[in-house]
């Protein structure tokens, strides 16, 4: 069998969507004989990597340094010569007509994963019609799928409300080998240049408006001492906060988790998130949660393993902050570590995966023998 992933979210700069992919590729490569090939707007090809390909492609303003492919086409014609046995499309751009395209040339199924909020991003930057095209575009888009994932529950509920029917609940998961408290470090504070007692916050993502981390910086100024808050990712420009440190993104996973580890809790004051991987990731390092209401994340979170508070508050999120540190913490960080191990360890989603890709392909084989009985009646 060959899977072909194709989506112009993945890079070697890391994110979701690429942590997923590669997660993908290592456990098919442990265990199966599946061969696996990601097609890419942002790698390149001469890199030596088979199962990378790179699509041609533009810079795209808006989408976080990612490049669109220039046609449909172009990712279709790669993607025929490779014959997959199915096709999943990470993004609802040219990848996605291009996986159709090759479905219907080749008679495999085909796969999307609503990665990106695309409806929510067009409302924020064009307003309430330019949405109102967004999710049309969508419905006619994913209706065309042989099967739809969707990494929480909100966003399958918003795919249903747009028409979009059958979505199913695939959550993304983590390296629990990786991500664990064990990576914990007690020299952190002091290469920080912080006092031992410092209640030390992380938020680890992109710089970026829709993260909100203006009202962050502002709920930790708000606070004062002994609070600090350690940003960890790139992007945009920073507010200005005194009580911050910086960490540039870090590409090898482990260092980022001995960073979480190292922190006392995470605060991800975003409430646009389709599902929020670095929570799982911190609570699996022992790291409660603060996060909001209104995005994916708040799906992670529960009474034991952290805080919800309301979204764009400067006072809520403040005030989530010094309640948490009014709990037991160090049940809380078991707690959390606890859950991430049980639901979002890679060895219990990818099964789960590939079960429903295997169910794809057996419909797909049902359904060419009934067609050739069929004939053979005629």
């Amino acid at each position: 069998m060959h899977l072909v992933d194709i989506t112009m979210f993945y890079a070697a700069q890391g994110g979701g969507v690429s942590t997923y992919l590669n997660a993908k590729a290592a456990w098919l490569a442990q265990r199966s004989r599946v061969r696996h090939t990601i097609l890419s707007t942002n790698v390149d090809s001469r890199a030596g990597t088979p199962a990378l390909r790179r699509v041609p492609a533009i810079p795209f303003p808006g989408v976080h340094g990612f490049r669109m492919p220039l046609s449909i086409g172009a990712p279709a014609r790669i993607m025929r010569g490779l014959q997959p046995d199915l096709i999943e499309a990470g993004d609802a751009g040219h990848g996605a007509w291009a996986a159709l395209r090759v479905r219907r040339e080749l008679g495999v199924p085909a796969v999307a994963f609503y990665h990106s909020d695309l409806a929510r991003l067009v409302h924020e930057r064009f307003g309430q019609a330019a949405r109102r095209a967004a999710c049309a575009y969508l419905a006619h888009l994913y209706r065309q799928f042989d099967l739809v994932f969707a990494p929480s529950r909100l966003m399958m509920h918003q795919l249903a409300a747009i028409g979009v029917r059958d979505v199913v609940h695939q959550p993304l998961g983590i390296d629990i080998h990786t991500f664990c408290p064990q990576r914990r470090s007690g020299s952190l504070r002091e290469r920080l240049g912080l006092a031992p007692e410092t209640r030390l916050l992380v938020y680890a993502g992109r710089f970026t408006a829709e993260k909100k981390l203006a009202v962050l910086a502002d709920a930790v100024r708000k606070l004062g001492p002994p609070y600090h808050l350690l940003l960890i990712g790139g992007g945009g420009a920073l507010p200005h906060c005194a009580r911050t440190s910086v960490i540039a993104f870090q590409r090898d996973q482990r260092v980022l988790a001995g960073l979480l580890a190292s922190c006392d809790v995470l605060v991800h004051p975003g409430d646009c998130e389709t599902f929020g991987l670095i929570v799982p990731e911190a609570m699996a390092c022992g790291l409660p949660v603060v996060g909001t209401r209104g995005g994916s994340v708040a799906e992670l979170i529960d009474d034991s393993t952290g805080i919800v508070v309301r979204p764009n508050s400067v006072d809520s999120l403040a005030q989530g902050i010094d309640a948490i540190f009014g709990k037991d913490l160090a049940s809380m960080s078991r707690a959390a570590s606890r859950k991430a191990h049980d639901f979002y360890d890679w060895n219990r989603i990818m099964p789960q995966l590939m079960n429903r890709y295997a169910g794809l392909l057996a419909s797909g084989a049902r359904a060419d023998l009934e067609a050739e009985r069929v004939c053979a009646t005629e």
